[in-house]
């Protein structure tokens, strides 16, 4: 099978914030490396069709992310294979920069249930609506406010020292 046309262009423009998304979701660098990796596998056989139909791959992309996101917290399993050889390790840039910010979401983003954390991630980070949010989890906008109040509820007690909750 060849490759479809501009999707590596695509992987390569957007490789950084598929990575920030799925290392955000999942709380783990290579648990959201394999998430991206996931999602791209799955993403590949629908590039052309995808780009011809005109589809923002970005919302297409993420869909397939939070979807299989969601599966893999339901099952036990994570597919893992091992290997012979490691992979090289990526340059990351600066390692000081945003330590305070990366501590509190590691110790706090984990805490929160799949779909709260979820709701974060594609409202917050990704800077989503709750419309857009809604429509690519398959919820209602109500649910979205709802789980994005839960779960800034509970940032807000475990940032707080002996917070209200």
């Amino acid at each position: 099978m060849s490759e479809p046309a501009g999707f590596r262009e695509y992987v390569l423009a957007r490789q950084a914030a598929l990575l920030r998304t799925a290392r955000l979701l999942t709380g783990d660098w290579q648990q959201g490396e394999d998430l991206v990796q996931t999602a791209l596998v799955k993403v590949w056989p629908h590039w052309e069709r995808l780009i011809a139909g005109g589809a923002d791959p970005d919302g297409y992309v993420r869909r397939v992310m939070v979807t299989s996101y969601l599966t893999w917290r339901r099952r036990r399993w994570w597919g893992e294979q091992p290997t012979a050889q490691l992979p090289d390790v990526a340059d990351t840039g600066d390692a000081l920069a945003g330590v305070d910010l990366r501590d509190v979401l590691a110790r706090v983003l984990p805490a929160l249930p799949p779909a709260q954390r979820t709701v974060l991630v594609l409202r917050f980070y990704e800077d989503l609506s709750v419309e857009q949010t809604a429509q690519l989890l398959g919820c209602s906008a109500g649910t979205v406010k709802s789980q994005t109040s839960k779960a800034l509820e509970k940032l807000q007690a475990a940032a707080v020292p002996g917070g209200n909750r």
